[in-house]
């Protein structure tokens, strides 16, 4: 039997392809295969930014709701508690990640796009948070990650209502990065992290932390996380390169190693 999440790299970028048909319902199976995979994709050297596609019609529709239904507040509790492990992996992955998004990424689907650190939706796509239609919350990072990244008030607006929002929504109110066709979305988001898929691995994983890290923790505390990552980067074989580059052939020219 096939595995419903494969993980397939090429050119330095790796690809964690969601395959359960027809709605990528993000079982059990699902989540440990996909924190299996980031946990891959962060280890291998050889992978520089991560896509998260879930094939040309669907991301993911979020759970089995036939089957929560008869869930006890014990099964909750274990059910959270592997959902949100396997999204903090994808969302702890030192490298650039984007989520290739075509058709529903509902629930836990649009929570999995929100661990990324980017978006690429397709005309078709509908995002959203309905949890509150069936009587309870977002709980594997809807309330935390998707203020953070449209603030407070749409945020709200989205969870206390329910309400799906198309592609061009999405990007109006800054959910994803860019909307482009559908047969175009696995493409332009592998466009989307070439660029850093020959960049300084080292530096690029520092900014990730220092971004992440500083949005959890009070001002000073973030330019003291900056301040570490920062040194820490001289002891790189890509800053001697970086730097050797700019003074003897000008900005952008460098070719980094990853190292």
């Amino acid at each position: 039997m096939a595995e419903v999440v494969r993980f397939e790299v090429s050119d330095g970028i790796g690809t964690v392809i969601l395959d359960r048909p027809p709605m990528n319902a993000l079982s059990r199976q699902v989540q440990e295969l996909l924190l299996a995979a980031a946990h891959e994709a962060t280890e291998r050297a050889d992978v520089r930014a991560v896509v998260v596609y879930g094939g040309p019609k669907v991301f993911a529709a979020g759970a089995d709701v036939k089957q929560m239904a008869t869930w006890t507040t014990t099964d909750v509790i274990d059910a959270s508690a592997r959902l949100q492990a396997a999204f903090m992996a994808v969302a702890q992955i030192p490298k650039p990640t984007v989520a290739a998004v075509t058709g529903y990424a509902l629930g836990g689907g649009c929570e999995l796009a929100l661990a990324c650190d980017f978006r690429v939706a397709g005309r078709s796509a509908k995002l959203g948070q309905p949890e509150i239609t069936l009587g309870i919350i977002p709980g594997a990072g809807g309330t935390q990650r998707l203020p953070r990244l449209i603030g407070p008030a749409k945020a709200k607006d989205l969870i206390f209502t329910g309400r799906f929002v198309d592609a061009d929504e999405a990007l109006a109110i800054g959910l994803v990065d860019a909307v482009v066709p559908d047969e175009d979305v696995y493409s332009r988001a592998m466009q989307l992290v070439e660029r850093y898929a020959q960049g300084p691995a080292y530096a690029l994983r520092a900014a990730k932390q220092a971004i992440d890290r500083g949005l959890d923790v009070d001002f000073d505390t973030g330019l003291e996380i900056e301040r570490l990552q920062f040194a820490a980067l001289f002891g790189t074989e890509d800053r001697t390169i970086g730097m050797n580059s700019f003074v003897e052939s000008g900005p952008g020219k460098a070719r980094f190693v990853g190292r």
